[in-house]
């Protein structure tokens, strides 16, 4: 007998009505997705969540009463440990950063929400990170400006710790966008032995792609 597939549960909370119709009228056709509630504002979030559950919460950041800011701080200072994808007007970097830091699980700008929630949800639901492609491409620049700079992490410098002063060399140049061929050149060593970096780099960061080492290192404040 086939075992049917739990629905994952979503909680919307923003303070227009008509955006939270929208979300519910895409996701309605998503056999696998059912809208468990919704919130107009940050205490009702706190309360709904006080004695009801979700899978995940879509979450603005531009609430009445208490903003997505808080309520994430709420959920942090409390150990709740629930899944939440941000909503927001604004992909500034900073703010993807900072919401990273308290909880956040993935970040969207309503702009593109309406072709790209299905996706998030899913994504995080199994424990992925979830940003659209506009953010991944300013989170990589941000990255890339850094590391161009010879910027070091402005705390424990833990990101950098497992790396050998040559995979750094090697990272640095990845992000600015050279091919193996073209590393090897420049650090005059083989295409074989620059790609053996690459591949420990995206080992030792578990992360799968320059855009991942973008992510990681917004998440660890190194940008």
């Amino acid at each position: 007998m086939r075992k049917i597939q739990e629905k994952i549960k979503v909680h919307i909370a923003d303070d227009h009505q008509l955006l939270i119709d929208g979300i519910i009228a895409v996701l309605s056709s998503e056999e696998n997705i059912e809208v468990v509630g919704y919130s107009l504002n940050g205490n009702d979030v706190l309360s709904w969540f006080a004695s009801n559950e979700a899978d995940i919460l879509i979450l603005d950041i531009n609430m009445p009463q208490i903003d997505g800011i808080a309520v994430l701080q709420n959920f942090l200072k409390h150990k709740f440990q629930q899944k939440v994808i941000v909503l927001s007007s604004y992909d500034d970097t900073k703010l993807i950063k900072e919401v990273l830091k308290i909880g956040a699980n993935g970040f969207l700008a309503k702009k593109c929400a309406a072709e790209n929630i299905v996706d998030a949800i899913n994504k995080v639901y199994n424990n992925q990170q979830y940003f659209s492609e506009s953010i991944q491409e300013k989170l990589l620049a941000t990255f890339t400006t850094s590391l161009v700079k010879n910027e070091t992490p402005s705390q424990d410098g833990s990101f950098f710790s497992s790396l050998t002063p040559r995979e750094i060399e090697v990272l640095r140049l990845i992000t600015q966008q050279f091919s193996s061929k073209e590393i090897g050149k420049k650090l005059h060593i083989s295409v074989n032995t620059v790609e053996t970096h690459r591949k420990n780099l995206i080992s030792k960061l578990h992360v799968k792609n320059v855009v991942g080492l973008a992510l990681y290192a917004v998440k660890n404040n190194i940008v």
